[in-house]
């Protein structure tokens, strides 16, 4: 596939330190292809960028951290622009889970090239608000709410490794009362995570076996408690691709969540407090370049 008219929406404070412009000037020098460029900033975030271009261009880039991606795919949920991923952070969780290339230059020869195809890919909204990846509560969002960000300018996803450590110390149990598919589960447990997407940011790992943002399915994913044992089976579950009983998973298209007090929870990168959350599925509602299938 062929495109007439981009445009790039880049973050000038995302985590490579590289020459992005140049980069992208080089790659279009002999290219019919014309484009152009946006850089967020105060009052011109990725989201606003973005509604702006709605209809206005063949292909809307982003380059930038997974938080202007989810930002951009937000703006974009249910029009018929399609978005393009330029890996610009520390995680890059979706361009990893698209097998989108994590060099720039590789992925700006994708765009040039003409070997990719536009895919289908699902969001999910949490209390009538669009998300991308997941929506996490328990120690799973007090590990992203305090992470240091210097900390994360500096070591970038190992930060997150310090602060579990703190997190999982301090975990306390919440009773969590789901109604997934019009059946209601009660458990209590120290993470909750309600996800569209499996990969975890490091590498090719994934949460769980199976998830897929194609799917037109949540996957909610329970940690009872964390005990050694738990722990040592999370992270063999996530190093070897199997399932484990210390992780309690659950398939759906809606989940009502009820907690007892007001809990805070991570809509991708957004900050959120509810008592109840109401999350459903949205089939393949946005729109994603990603490498032709093999």
């Amino acid at each position: 596939m062929k495109f007439k008219n981009i445009h790039f929406i880049i973050n000038p404070a995302s985590g490579k330190e590289e020459p992005i412009l140049n980069y992208i000037s080089q790659a279009f020098a002999d290219s019919n292809i014309n484009w152009d460029l946006s850089l967020t900033k105060k009052g011109h975030s990725a989201a606003e960028l973005a509604k702006k271009l709605i209809d206005k261009t063949d292909l809307v880039i982003v380059y930038g951290g997974d938080g202007c991606v989810t930002e951009v795919a937000t703006a974009l949920h249910g029009s018929s622009t399609p978005m393009a991923i330029l890996p610009g952070g520390t995680a890059n969780v979706m361009a990893k889970e698209l097998d989108i290339p994590q060099d720039s230059r590789d992925a700006l020869e994708l765009l040039k090239d003409g070997n990719h195809q536009i895919k289908n890919i699902d969001m999910g909204t949490v209390n009538g608000k669009p998300f991308l990846l997941r929506v996490n509560m328990g120690i799973m969002a007090d590990m992203v709410l305090t992470a240091d960000r210097k900390l994360k300018e500096t070591v970038g996803q190992m930060a997150y490794g310090v602060t579990a450590v703190k997190t999982i110390a301090a975990a306390e149990e919440v009773s969590y009362k789901m109604i997934i598919d019009g059946k209601t589960i009660e458990e209590t447990g120290v993470s909750l995570t309600i996800t569209n997407s499996g990969n975890i940011g490091v590498g090719d790992f994934s949460m769980q076996p199976g998830i897929s943002v194609t799917d037109g399915l949540l996957d909610i994913i329970l940690l009872k408690d964390t005990d050694l044992s738990s722990l040592l089976k999370v992270a063999g579950s996530t190093l070897l691709g199997q399932k484990t009983d210390a992780l309690m998973h659950w398939r759906c298209k809606e989940v009502v969540i009820s907690t007892e007090k007001a809990q805070q929870y991570i809509r991708d990168d957004c900050e959120e407090t509810a008592k109840k959350l109401t999350i459903k599925m949205v089939p393949a509602s946005i729109k994603i370049l990603v490498p032709a299938e093999k």
